[in-house]
């Protein structure tokens, strides 16, 4: 399977509005998510070493680490991604009727849904990074993590389509329903937290 994230920027583009299935909206969400993760770790870049954030360096710096960790860890789920999604494609390919295919088709279903929920988890860490990042980093870049507050706001709200559309075809309900408590309840905490932070953004700079 293709790495995207190997492709230049107008590459990886072209190849989303292709007819081919991957990459499609979870490597585009998985990359959203690293691109507002980055822009985070970039107030942390223009905060640490200046006198005035002094005393929050160790924590800008902790944070750093973390971002640095965060974007990796997102940037390898375009690929992920990709590779969850074959075998669901190859499973709706088996003829109806034929034996065992309802099960490749529920396991395959099952599978698709991990990573989405992965990009999700990892973009509601990098918001609370985001976020400390917003409050205590440099004053000339908070714009910058306003707008990885939006990017990350985008990936968890793209990758939870990416689990909808799989559990609403789910036959084990209990676990249909189990994937959507977690991936609504991120939802419900993270989006509220990216518009927060968006909006003190917004009303420091007005």
């Amino acid at each position: 399977m293709k790495d995207f994230t190997q492709d230049s920027c107008r590459e990886f583009v072209r190849a989303l509005a292709s007819s081919d299935p991957v990459p499609g909206g979870g490597g585009a969400a998985a990359l959203a998510g690293a691109l507002g993760t980055a822009l985070g770790n970039m107030v942390g870049s223009l905060t640490v070493g200046k006198k005035k954030y002094a005393a929050v360096e160790a924590e800008i710096l902790s944070l750093k680490a973390e971002c640095d960790a965060l974007e990796e860890e997102l940037l390898d789920q375009v690929l992920l991604d990709a590779e969850g999604f074959a075998p669901l494609a190859e499973a709706y390919r088996i003829p109806k009727g034929q034996e065992g295919r309802e099960e490749i088709l529920e396991q395959a279903t099952l599978a698709a849904c991990e990573v989405p929920l992965r990009i999700m988890r990892l973009s509601c860490r990098a918001l609370d990074a985001v976020r400390t990042m917003a409050e205590k980093g440099s004053r000339l870049a908070v714009s910058d993590a306003g707008c990885g507050a939006a990017l990350l706001r985008a990936s968890l709200e793209a990758a939870a389509l990416n689990v909808y559309i799989n559990t609403k075809t789910l036959k084990d309900r209990d676990a249909a329903e189990r994937i959507n408590a977690e991936c609504g309840g991120m939802l419900m905490e993270y989006r509220a937290a990216a518009d927060e932070i968006y909006a003190a953004v917004l009303d420091s700079l007005r």
